[in-house]
């Protein structure tokens, strides 16, 4: 691991010496002002090699050392900074210290050989907060896709209703320029994960339409609040649990719960989910209409009127779109990476997977397990664009 370190001085003898003595023991980029360090720490980050520490000096021409490192600080926040400074009034420490947040102080003149251990032990800090980053993401992205995975093995409808949830997302991102938002996404993937607190049989009977009783319809009401309590125990996911149990609040006041937010005190991505779920439910199996989409104005006191609208005109384009060209495979035959367009069902109707999911190894790992016991309706119909030429095998229809 190459760590580098931005030295940011206007006395351009002072960075030579930092070159001559220090630059065999570091990768060193040297430069004379506050201006030149942000612009050098922005090119890192596009091109996705950080600086993992900053050493900066207090006085210089333009904005000063404080400053530099504050809107460093915003820009990269695992990078570590050092401030260094001739002048170390009492003032000058504690604006360093909470506006700029430094690991190190050092007062001009020091020794290099110091100076050195100082950048050796913030380049163990940078190693120190990234790695923990990285694992945490890890965690998150594995506790994120093991619920999915049970979502998708326990109810396989509620899983296509988050696949089609999630498609969705993605169309208003590119065709509204919506910028991304990580935590709606995840929100949609897990929208019905509270579903794995609840008996089977009182999801399938919900569905089937038959009568419930004043309990089956609180347990099914409160299955957000479930979805809230386990996703609780997932470190950054509070934001997510939130948006999940608000999924079904009215922009009006109606809905669960009974005593949380209306209007626009409810999360923006709570407005969307709200939205884009309903019209799925409505929607069911079939292809997206307009019908549909006019559907949602018999109760549009639900929504968001702003979001409504966006959404409406965003999906409208999904109604008159071209069917993906597909190709037809055998469950035998399906590869982790492809896209379905449709159902995998055993042969006797039963949803094993829904169209529009992407495999993933889990899901391969289980088919394969099927097929030993069970025979499917084939063939399957996979999306041509997601085939990879080295990996997928085209068969016949049989």
């Amino acid at each position: 691991m190459n760590e580098r370190i931005l030295v940011v001085d206007d006395d351009q003898h002072l960075l030579s010496a930092f070159r001559r003595q220090l630059g065999e023991r570091f990768t060193l980029h040297t430069v004379q002002n506050g201006n030149e360090a942000i612009a050098a720490v922005h090119e890192s980050l596009d091109k996705k090699d950080p600086y993992a520490v900053v050493l900066c000096d207090m006085r210089m021409p333009g904005i000063d050392g404080i400053e530099t490192l504050e809107r460093i600080r915003a820009l990269s926040p695992d990078t570590v900074r050092i401030m260094l400074t001739g002048n170390a009034d009492q003032q000058t420490s504690i604006d360093s210290i909470n506006r700029g947040q430094i690991f190190r102080f050092y007062t001009k003149p020091f020794p290099l050989d110091q100076l050195g251990d100082g950048l050796q032990a913030a380049i163990e800090q940078y190693r120190l907060v990234t790695a923990e980053r990285e694992l945490l993401e890890m965690t998150v992205t594995g506790c994120v896709k093991m619920l999915t995975d049970l979502v998708s093995f326990n109810d396989p409808v509620a899983h296509g209703l988050a696949i089609r949830l999630q498609q969705w997302i993605r169309i208003m991102q590119t065709n509204f320029n919506m910028p991304h938002r990580w935590q709606l996404e995840v929100a949609a993937a897990l929208v019905a994960v509270g579903h794995l607190a609840l008996p089977p049989e009182l999801v399938a009977k919900r569905r089937q339409g038959a009568t419930l009783s004043e309990i089956e319809r609180s347990m099914l009401e409160r299955a957000p609040e479930m979805a809230r309590d386990l996703l609780a125990n997932i470190p950054r996911l509070s934001k997510v649990a939130e948006i999940v149990l608000l999924q079904d609040r009215g922009f009006d006041g109606s809905g669960f719960p009974a005593d949380g937010p209306k209007g626009e005190a409810i999360p923006l991505d709570a407005r969307i989910l709200k939205i884009l779920k309903d019209l799925s439910l409505a929607v069911g199996d079939a292809p997206l209409t307009e019908a549909a989409l006019a559907r949602l104005d018999q109760h549009k006191e639900k929504y968001d009127p702003i979001v409504l609208g966006k959404v409406r005109t965003c999906l409208k384009a999904l109604v008159s779109g071209k069917a993906q060209p597909a190709v037809d495979f055998l469950v035998s035959a399906l590869k982790s990476g492809h896209e379905l367009l449709s159902d995998v069902r055993l042969s006797n109707g039963h949803l094993i997977i829904p169209a529009h999911t992407t495999l993933t190894p889990s899901h391969i790992t289980r088919l394969q397990n099927l097929k030993k016991i069970f025979t499917f309706i084939e063939p399957v119909k996979v999306a041509e664009s997601s085939l990879k030429a080295a990996e997928a095998e085209k068969v016949p229809a049989h």
